[in-house]
């Protein structure tokens, strides 16, 4: 056991979930499972930024709707994104008018807020949470790489900025104490399977040396590795007891480095290839020039809210540890010659059988 990991005894529930991405995304393998696709990355707006916001809003306000609540029945939004002052976020936020704490965790975000959410509505601090986040090409690249006008070729390891959002809603229901209902907090999902959140873990910064921007990948792995390690440690699990541990934005090049470790660690490589997977490397189709895959915010809300929330529901996944990983690096840090250190957060997800 250990103090980083949060095991939450009355089980909140995501009573819903939504996601949307934009052309490219929309076309890759995990098409199906989104919610909304573009076909304009603008989305209608005059601005890349405000196009990230918009979309960032259409699917808060789409979980909301679906988990057959309104904005007043929201009691905390918690959200996150890539820009300078998180700006996608909080022009969302001043937009739909609900309780609103920002986070920053690079590429991690999505996983950092679901892990508040859960301590936040299982603790009976509030009822109901919204955790969401969200990334554009066409925002990060230009902020964290190059300007688009270079038309610069990437390098092979190299992982493009996923053009996506994802929002979950959260609901615990504060205490039994509060109507001294028996059933307090079952919260029934509005169809298929309850998805409950059963534990949480949260990560330590780890910094492998890497100082090159194209390979954020492998300098997210090790805090990936060590986040699966502590919540394996604290939930007194194996790496057997999931149906998926899924990671958020390794891409191809981060997974292997993952691997790597995870083997040096005594994980089997049955396990690995059984279990494994990271939605950088589900999101595009490698023979589509996504050489490294995908990452930012948005690629593992998008697929974390899309793809692994339906697959719970629909009762083909039934224990899911999801992490997103983040390079938490500035736009000025790679010029002072700072390494990119990296951190990931956890939580575990479960399926409760049928309605």
């Amino acid at each position: 056991m250990n103090k980083r990991t949060f095991i939450f005894k009355n089980r909140p529930e995501v009573i819903s979930a939504s996601s949307a991405v934009g052309k490219k995304e929309g076309q890759g393998p995990m098409k199906s499972w989104f919610d909304m696709i573009s076909d304009d990355d603008t989305f209608g707006q005059k601005t890349w930024e405000k196009a990230e916001s918009y979309m960032l809003k259409t699917t808060v306000e789409d979980a909301i709707k679906k988990a057959g609540k309104t904005k007043d029945e929201i009691d905390i939004l918690l959200s996150g994104d890539l820009l300078n002052q998180i700006m996608s976020s909080s022009f969302m936020a001043r937009d739909v008018q609900i309780p609103f704490i920002g986070l920053y965790g690079a590429c991690s975000t999505m996983t950092e807020s679901l892990m508040l959410a859960g301590v936040l509505t299982d603790g009976g601090y509030c009822d109901t949470a919204v955790s969401c986040a969200s990334s554009h090409f066409c925002t990060a690249e230009r902020q964290f790489r190059l300007p688009l006008e270079h038309g610069h070729q990437k390098p092979p390891s190299a992982q493009s900025t996923v053009t996506g959002a994802g929002a979950m809603v959260i609901s615990g229901i504060k205490s039994n104490k509060c109507n001294n209902k028996p059933d307090a907090f079952q919260v029934k999902t509005r169809e298929g399977n309850r998805v409950v959140i059963t534990a949480a873990t949260a990560g330590k910064v780890f910094d492998p040396g890497i100082r090159d921007s194209n390979e954020m990948g492998a300098a997210m792995a090790p805090a990936a590795v060590d986040l699966i390690l502590a919540h394996l440690s604290g939930t007194g699990r194996t790496f057997d007891d999931y149906d998926m541990i899924v990671t958020g934005d390794l891409g191809f090049t981060g997974k292997a480095v993952a691997a790597d470790i995870l083997g040096q660690a005594g994980v089997t490589k049955e396990q690995i290839e059984k279990k494994f997977v990271d939605c950088g490397t589900l999101i595009y189709d490698k023979a589509d020039g996504f050489e490294s895959g995908g990452s930012g915010c948005g690629c593992s809300a998008s697929v974390f809210s899309g793809y692994v929330y339906k697959m719970l529901q629909n009762g083909r996944l039934k224990r899911v540890l999801m992490l997103s990983t983040g390079a938490m690096l500035s736009t000025i840090s790679p010029f002072q010659g700072e390494t990119i250190p990296g951190i990931a957060h956890g939580v575990e997800l479960e399926s409760e059988g049928d309605l």
